[in-house]
């Protein structure tokens, strides 16, 4: 992890398709944790464009949505590629693949949620599970902020981003918090 004079964290969020969850991480993250952290995203096997619906909602959200499009996570793996410090999957798929070897050897953890752009039903219930996906999000990451990194062990750090990981629903507390 980066040494406390330097002021921003890299945060990667990854997922199999890129095209929503990773998305929205990123978006969400860039907002509540503007001047400490700078989040990207990234695919195993990106789909090659943004869900609609992921960019509708962040939009609505008011979100500036140009800049987003999916990509792979060997981008990151290269050289000249940000120094990532934390690196937090949200799919199960791409927890279970195996990832490339990151330059500075990031802090991970496990933060799968439902992938909106499998659900199924009528076009309010599809939406309704990016919505969804977005408050889990933005439940987790907000937990993730009120973290005192500095002031963590590694280990006690690594126990913290795996329970937040474990929150059930948005607005329950981790046991880590």
């Amino acid at each position: 992890m980066r040494a406390p004079e330097q002021n921003i964290y890299n945060v990667l969020f990854l997922c199999t398709g890129n095209s929503a969850r990773s998305v929205i991480a990123e978006a969400i993250m860039n907002r509540l944790g503007r001047g400490q952290f700078r989040a990207y995203s990234a695919g195993s096997q990106p789909k090659g464009a943004v869900h609609p619906y992921a960019l509708d909602l962040l939009r609505k959200l008011n979100f500036e949505v140009d800049g987003f499009h999916s990509k792979s996570w060997t981008e990151f793996s290269k050289p000249g590629a940000p120094q990532l410090d934390f690196v937090f999957t949200v799919c199960d798929d791409a927890a279970n693949e195996t990832c490339p070897v990151w330059p500075g050897q990031p802090m991970t953890a496990h933060w799968g949620i439902p992938d909106p752009a499998a659900a199924e039903g009528n076009e309010a219930q599809r939406r309704l599970a990016f919505a969804e996906a977005y408050r889990m999000l933005n439940a987790r990451i907000s937990i993730f902020l009120s973290l005192p990194l500095r002031s963590l062990d590694a280990l006690a750090l690594q126990q913290r981003l795996d329970a937040i990981g474990k929150t059930p629903e948005p607005g329950t507390p981790a046991s880590a918090a």
